[in-house]
Formats: structure tokens, C-alpha cells, sequence
């Protein structure tokens, strides 16, 4: 399988490059930029991208990857601080702008030289998200410029007879208007690539995987019912059948009626399913807990300990197994990457488990990639779409601290909203709905008396790969429906917001 090598120098777009990618059917891995001189090379790429990053290369400890990559013989791409960082490398100069004017942020027209293995078959002229505020000086001896805007002469560069290129802005964003055709330029021009990412061949192979890594073994799945450990149910069940345990742990954190289908759906199905009732073990632990990392740690950890007291009740369990995907994995932060928050199966375990390992056969895999996976392994298609629900559920949905009261408030709440607008069969269906209990009282009237009661937030977003995500323009005649009801049928809330933030700047979830 050929595969494309992403080092990461900590940009805010950089998930969004592997998603690029893997759209393409090109396989490819976000890797910190620090990896080593004997990774890189037992990588094995066809094509290596430079991301960007909030850096400034002629730092004297701006991060750099190991020489190695520029001896591979393979393509490489320079993507912002990447592609200064590749000129300063190969003896060009990069130095602050001096003055506002040379600064670019946000959408900006830019000028191609379609000669330019990147640009060749677009328009000569298209917009660009530019987000800068270095910019070359010196090219490199050997590259040519490639592309430039009315205040960077230097937007792109290239030397095609060795096949590397830079540019300036980020052809990942939909913002750049032919991103998406000039990446692919690059993996199928440039590099060669033929499209051999499929999620047949990554079942065959992940199949053959875990067969050969478990054999006689017994695995315990965490279960939460929600899309990907569902998934990862369905294939490890391929794997090794009877040797799968699912251990559903309600955690008394779960939306109004769920854990209930949950039980359901599973106990109906081949293998051994337990449900273990741990409300008060949750909540006890999250008592007074307001900040959210350490909600995340605490009931990470605590769901390891309810894991490994089953499985000592199931005797012998050699392996926990996870739906961890790829958006946890990059979002808990690797190497000297930023922590945007630390999902409870990643950055919340705890350091010492007793499980000779983690199993986590989604790892590598985008939330669309993994609901292509589920149809590749006859899961039904309700299951397969339905609504994502965070492991550490409407923990991370109550803002502060929790309390019971709060949880069942936030729960009958959320019903309401999923329920109408469920019922509402919107044509354009957003990617992922919920409400949120926010931190927040305020004044309010009801029946010519005062109330000082709280306030619920609703979220709803339209998004394919939960890198990215846009508000969803909801009508005004749903969320006024939704707010009536809310307001009249759950006892202690008094208004209603409706969260009109994409991400980024913000995250999917609230905490």
C-alpha cells in the first residue's frame, strides 16, 4: 500500500491535510515532526508533506525534522511554515514581514504559473487562504516561483526536477478555491500515486491483523453503542468470534433511554455481552470536578478500572480493546503536537493498566472512514449513520460541575431537540445534534412570576469528517418549537441559545 508521510509542526489545519489526503484513496499518517531517522525510512513513503505551524523557522529552536526526509528521493510538499521551513533548508531565507501591508490572513487572489506540475489545468488566477506573517525573501537556489499574490511574490515555489514544492497558503481549507485539485495534482502527478486505499483492503488487512496478534487470546471490548466501537464490535467479531467480549459500562452519563437500546441491541447479538451499572461509581468520582480535562482523565481511568475488574470475571482476558479513531488520537495531542483535549480511550488512560495490551483496530481511521468500514462488514445502515455520542457523554455536555440534577435536566432537553428535529426530516441532515447545560443562570418570567433558572445551549453542525464542522442553518420555526418545549417541559431551564460557532475556533463538543 502506498503511503503518503505528513510531519506535523503543529498547525491548526493539519488534520484537515491527512483528510485531503484520504480522499484521494492515497493512505496516509500524521506523524509528529520529530520522528525519527529510522521511522522515516521504515515508513517507506511515496510523498512527504510539511504542515504548518505557529512557528517562525529562523527561531533558534524552530522545530525541524530529521535530515533523512530530504535524502529519500520522494516528493515533498511545503504547506506554510513547511514550505518556509523547506527553503530555509535548502539555502533560502525566510524573515519576518516588515510591515502589516506583507502580512496575509484569510482570503487573499493569488496569480499561478499553471507550468507548475501543482497548477497545471487550473485557472491562472483563484482565491487563497493565506495565514502569514513571514514570508521568503531568498528562494533557493534551483526553485522557481510559482505563484504570487499582491503582497507575497513568494506564494508558492518550486524545482520540479527534484520534485519539491512550497506553498504559502493552505490548499487544505475549502477557502482555497482549487485546493483540493492542487493536492491531488501532487499525490497522483507528482508523487505517483494509484488509489489503493479502500476499506475492503483495510478490512482484509485488519482481519489478518488482529488474527495474528490475538490467536487463542481473549479480547474485552468497550462497548458504548455508539458508531465506532460498533464497528470495531463488528470486526473484531470477524476476528475472533467467540473470544469477544462486549462490557457496555453505563456510566450514568448516557442520553435519556440509552443505555436500555443499548442492551437491547447488543444482547440479541453472537458473543458475550455484560452490562455493568456504575452510575454512582461515576459520579462519585466526578463530584466537584469542573475542569474538563480532569473530567476526562478521571472517567477514563475509571472506565480502565470497571474493565479490568470484568475482566477478571470473565478470567484470562489478554486484551481491552477500544473504538479509538484517528480525530482522538490527533486531537489528545503526540510528540510536541498541541493537546486540543484529551479524549478519555487516548489521552485519559491512566498509565498502568492490567491488560497485557490496547487493542485499537480503528485507529488510523477518519469517522467517515469507519462508517464505510461498518457497510464493508454488513452492519445496518441506522446503526452505521447514527448520531456520534462521546465516551464520556454528557459528562463533557454538562458544563462544571455534575450533579444528577443537572444530568437529568440536560437529558429530557436533549431529547426534545433530537426528537423535533428528527421529525422535522431536514433535507440537508446535520452531522451531529445535541444540547449542552451551560454553566450559566439567568432571569426569567413564567406565569407573571421571576425565575432564575438555567440555560440550555443546542448544537448542531454539518460536517463529513469531524475535523471541520459549520453550524447548521437550522429553520427559525424548528428552533422556536424546540425552545417552547424545552422551556415548558423541563423544570429548571428558562432559556434556550442556539451555538452559531464552526469549527475551529471551537470543537464539535463543548468540553
Amino acid at each position: 500500500m502506498q503511503k503518503i508521510l505528513i510531519l506535523d509542526f503543529g498547525g491548526q489545519y493539519n488534520q484537515l491535510i491527512a483528510r485531503r489526503v484520504r480522499e484521494n484513496h492515497v493512505y496516509c499518517e500524521v506523524q509528529p515532526f520529530s520522528l525519527s531517522r529510522e521511522e522515516i525510512l521504515r515508513f517507506d513513503p511515496i510523498g512527504v508533506i510539511f504542515t504548518g505551524g505557529p512557528r517562525s523557522v529562523y527561531d533558534a529552536d524552530a522545530p525541524k525534522p530529521d535530515p533523512v526526509v530530504f535524502s529519500l528521493g520522494v516528493p515533498i510538499l511545503g504547506i506554510c511554515y513547511g514550505c518556509q521551513l523547506l527553503a530555509q533548508t535548502l539555502g533560502g531565507e525566510v524573515i519576518p514581514a516588515q510591515d502589516d501591508s506583507a502580512r496575509e490572513y484569510g482570503k487573499t487572489l493569488t496569480v499561478f504559473d499553471t507550468s507548475c506540475a501543482l497548477f497545471r489545468g487550473l485557472p491562472e488566477e483563484s482565491v487563497t487562504w493565506m495565514s502569514h506573517g513571514d514570508y521568503l525573501s531568498k528562494v533557493p537556489e534551483g526553485f522557481s516561483l510559482a505563484a504570487h499574490s499582491a503582497a507575497c511574490p513568494t506564494a508558492a515555489i518550486c524545482d520540479e526536477q527534484r520534485k519539491i514544492y512550497g506553498v504559502q497558503f493552505h490548499p487544505e481549507v475549502n477557502h482555497t478555491e482549487y485546493g483540493a485539485a492542487m493536492l491531488r495534482a501532487f499525490l497522483y502527478e507528482v508523487c505517483g500515486a494509484v488509489g489503493d486505499w479502500t476499506m475492503a483492503d483495510f478490512k482484509t488487512r485488519a482481519i489478518a491483523a488482529i488474527r495474528d496478534k490475538v490467536r487463542d487470546g481473549k479480547v474485552l471490548l468497550a462497548l458504548s453503542g455508539g458508531v465506532d466501537s460498533s464497528v470495531a464490535a463488528a470486526l473484531l467479531s470477524e476476528a475472533v468470534g467467540k473470544n469477544l467480549n462486549c462490557v457496555f459500562v453505563d456510566h450514568g452519563l448516557m442520553r435519556l433511554h440509552e443505555g436500555d437500546e443499548i442492551e437491547a441491541v447488543f444482547s440479541k447479538r453472537e458473543g458475550n455481552f455484560v452490562r455493568v451499572n456504575a452510575e454512582e461509581r461515576f459520579l462519585s468520582r466526578l463530584a466537584d470536578v469542573t475542569e474538563p480535562e480532569q473530567k476526562r482523565k478521571i472517567i477514563g481511568e475509571e472506565f480502565i478500572r470497571v474493565f479490568e475488574e470484568e475482566a477478571k470475571k470473565i478470567g484470562a482476558v489478554d486484551y481491552l480493546a477500544q473504538g479509538t479513531i484517528y480525530p482522538d488520537v490527533i486531537e489528545s495531542g503526540r510528540g510536541d503536537a498541541a493537546v486540543i483535549k484529551s479524549h478519555h480511550n487516548v489521552g485519559g488512560l491512566p498509565a498502568c493498566v492490567d491488560f497485557k495490551e490496547i487493542l485499537e483496530p480503528l485507529r488510523l481511521l477518519f469517522k467517515d472512514e469507519v462508517r464505510q468500514l461498518g457497510r464493508e462488514l454488513g452492519l445496518p445502515e441506522a446503526l452505521v449513520s447514527r448520531q456520534p455520542f462521546p465516551g464520556p457523554g454528557l459528562g463533557i455536555r454538562v458544563i462544571g460541575e455534575l450533579t444528577r440534577e443537572k444530568l437529568d435536566i440536560l437529558r429530557q432537553a436533549d431529547y426534545i431537540f433530537r426528537e423535533e428535529l428528527e421529525k422535522a426530516g431536514l433535507p440537508d441532515a446535520p452531522g451531529q445534534y445535541f444540547a449542552a447545560l451551560t454553566d450559566m443562570r439567568s432571569v426569567g418570567v413564567m406565569g407573571d412570576g421571576r425565575t432564575y433558572d438555567r440555560a440550555v445551549a443546542l448544537r448542531s453542525v454539518q460536517t463529513s469528517d469531524f475535523m471541520t464542522a459549520d453550524f447548521s442553518r437550522l429553520p427559525w420555526e424548528l428552533l422556536d418549537r424546540v425552545s417552547t418545549r424545552i422551556v415548558n417541559e423541563v423544570r429548571g431551564v428558562n432559556r434556550v441559545l442556539y451555538d452559531i460557532t464552526s469549527k475551529p475556533p471551537a470543537t464539535v463538543e463543548y468540553e
